[in-house]
């Protein structure tokens, strides 16, 4: 935007309600600044975009619905979303005012983040992506300039759907903005296939490379370049991102499938990174610039993290985790003392009232804590701690989980009554919807219907008579009832009749033994068997063996008895009598010598070798 067109527009008020002070950042969509709320009496940021973006009918029909998706998103590593419009050709979009700077600002100071740090920042950030991706929000830029930070040190996203209605616009961007854009995209942005939430973990890890090092890995000569270097070489980390590394190259690998699967893998990975990592030392905020500062009078009072009872990170509701990072306390700005009673006079009347206002005295006032995307009881905290009363005025139905705060009035930095009240509304969870009928369906096709119906399923298996196996005999809640969406479904799947105990049938005849066995809805089958002990005809036992548990009306084999099994006479012709008496001994068969003689040898034998006969048979031997 060029100078002359942002002088005009300071001073300028907004739909009779935003006058814009100062500006305190610009980008290739618009410019940033900071703004008084006459309606609520309160200090916020105006993104104001392009002159010609307003123009763009289908810009702005995208730009209203993912202004007022990004406004429905509730999260304290989210930067909030109060307002958005159009004013006389300029669209516009007012979100909180966060005093700490950007990641960009900071980094463009020359400093640089430590692993630790850059670890606990991307633990946030990749909080407040899962928190947006489960609700099918992709944020598609992710880069320093969209990484600000509270005067405390924590994080927030910024611009989510911004950059969705913007690559829908027709308008010319300005030279290099597609810059901007390509040294932190992902590969699979250069092929205008449909983005999904690894692009956002692939530009985290970039930017948390550069955090650290200050160089943006894997960059051409062009963005065409850029891009088509990422789609072959994986970003390869650092040695100064120590134990950082392998999540950063995880996440920035040239194919998304090899990529975390999701930003909650991604935030287990960098919780356990910090874990072994030192404690991270404060950040060297970069602020809103001095130009900012003498714009707000609002600044002279204002704790910093290293005031009494200031909140640091450390005192949120997920404290546990260790992405913690103070904030150095910032030296407040010293009032010149001019030589003239005039000016003495003035700054008297201005220590007296900053003394009056924050001491507690007469008619104090303390700035409205942050609450919205708080679990009530943190919430509660926060705003004893901050001086004021937090009073439930309302509890409705929302997207958001059930104990969430999302919505305060007075908003976050609006000044209160010290001891008065901050109203807030608290979410009861999304409304309950009808849970499917799925009995008498597969088990396979039951869950992918409640699954798709936004449900949790649980599959549990019991016997059943009558429903055959892998069919749904109920679910818990029942079919047409009413249940919360992501809570469980319990199903419970047919596995068929029980399996039974197979009878005894032995010395039984097959007729009989088939009886018994279909008494218990077995199927019988005859199997010839031999037997040394069982007469012919007669039931040996049955395979699987009596007293074996089998699938009901499953098959049993029964083995009828064919007497002794037979074997083959050997071949003992030529041997001495001895020898042939023993290998005929040896098969089960018994000898019957001829002209007996010691040491004779054998001229025949009856039956002949190879002949079948009984166990037991006599074969002749004629010496």
């Amino acid at each position: 935007m060029a100078s002359s067109a942002v002088a005009d527009l300071v001073g300028r008020v907004l739909v009779a309600r935003y006058r814009l002070l100062v500006p305190i950042g610009s980008g290739a969509s618009g410019r940033v600044y900071l703004a008084d709320d006459v309606r609520l009496r309160r200090r916020v940021a105006v993104k104001v975009l392009q002159p010609g973006l307003a123009d763009d009918v289908g810009f702005l029909r995208r730009f209203r619905s993912e202004a007022q998706l990004a406004a429905s998103l509730h999260h304290p590593n989210v930067m909030a979303v109060y307002d958005w419009g159009e004013d006389e050709g300029l669209a516009f979009m007012v979100v909180e005012l966060l005093r700490g700077g950007s990641l960009r600002a900071l980094l463009d100071t020359g400093a640089r983040l430590s692993a630790a740090q850059s670890a606990a920042v991307g633990g946030r950030v990749a909080e407040a992506l899962q928190y947006a991706h489960d609700r099918g929000l992709v944020h598609r830029d992710i880069k320093p300039a969209n990484l600000l930070f509270d005067e405390h040190g924590t994080v927030r996203v910024a611009d989510f759907g911004l950059a969705r209605a913007l690559a829908e616009a027709s308008w010319t961007e300005p030279v290099g903005a597609m810059v901007g854009t390509a040294r932190y995209a992902a590969p699979e942005q250069a092929g205008g296939a449909p983005l999904d939430g690894r692009a956002d973990l692939y530009a985290l890890a970039v930017v948390l490379v550069e955090a650290c090092t200050g160089e943006v890995p894997v960059v051409g000569d062009t963005p065409i370049g850029t891009l088509a270097a990422r789609t072959t070489r994986g970003i390869v980390a650092p040695p100064a991102l120590g134990a950082l590394g392998a999540v950063i190259e995880r996440a920035g690998r040239p194919d998304r499938v090899e990529r975390y699967p999701d930003a909650a893998t991604m935030v287990a990975a960098l919780r356990d990174v910090s874990r072994r990592l030192p404690a991270p030392e404060p950040l060297p905020l970069a602020g809103l610039g001095e130009h900012a500062a003498d714009a707000d009078p609002t600044n002279v009072g204002i704790r910093t993290a290293g005031d009494p009872g200031a909140e640091t990170d450390t005192t949120r509701a997920d404290a546990d985790l260790p992405y913690a990072i103070p904030v150095p306390a910032r030296s407040r700005p010293r009032l010149a003392v001019a030589p003239f009673v005039v000016g003495a006079a003035i700054l008297v009347a201005l220590v007296v009232a900053a003394v009056l206002l924050f001491s507690g005295g007469p008619g104090a006032s303390v700035p409205s804590p942050t609450l919205v995307g708080r679990t009530e009881t943190r919430a509660g905290s926060i705003a004893t701690n901050a001086g004021v009363l937090m009073r439930v005025i309302e509890r409705r139905r929302a997207d958001d989980p059930a104990g969430l705060v999302i919505s305060q009035s007075p908003g976050p930095g609006a000044f209160v009554s010290k001891g008065g009240d901050v109203d807030v509304v608290v979410s009861r969870g999304p409304p309950p919807v009808p849970v499917p009928s799925v009995v008498g369906r597969s088990a396979t096709d039951a869950q992918a219907i409640l699954s798709q119906a936004g449900f949790v399923v649980t599959v549990d298996h019991r016997y059943d008579p009558t429903i055959p196996n892998g069919v749904v005999i109920s679910t818990t809640p029942a079919g047409a009832a009413r249940a919360t969406p992501e809570s469980t479904v319990k199903v419970l799947v047919s596995a068929g009749p029980a399996p039974v105990a197979v009878p005894t049938v032995a010395n039984q005849s097959f007729a009989a033994a088939a009886q018994i066995l279909n008494a218990k809805d077995f199927t019988a089958v005859a199997q010839n068997a031999y037997s040394d002990t069982v007469p012919v005809g007669q039931a040996i036992g049955t395979n699987p063996p009596a007293g074996t548990l089998a699938p009901h009306g499953s098959q049993v084999a029964v083995q009828i008895s064919q007497g002794p099994q037979p074997v083959a006479v050997p071949n003992v012709v030529g041997q001495s009598v001895e020898a042939a008496s023993q290998a005929l001994t040896a098969v089960g068969l018994v000898p019957d010598v001829q002209n007996y003689g010691p040491g004779k040898p054998v001229l025949s034998e009856s039956p002949a070798s190879g002949t079948m006969v009984k166990k037991g048979s006599s074969v002749t031997l004629v010496l």
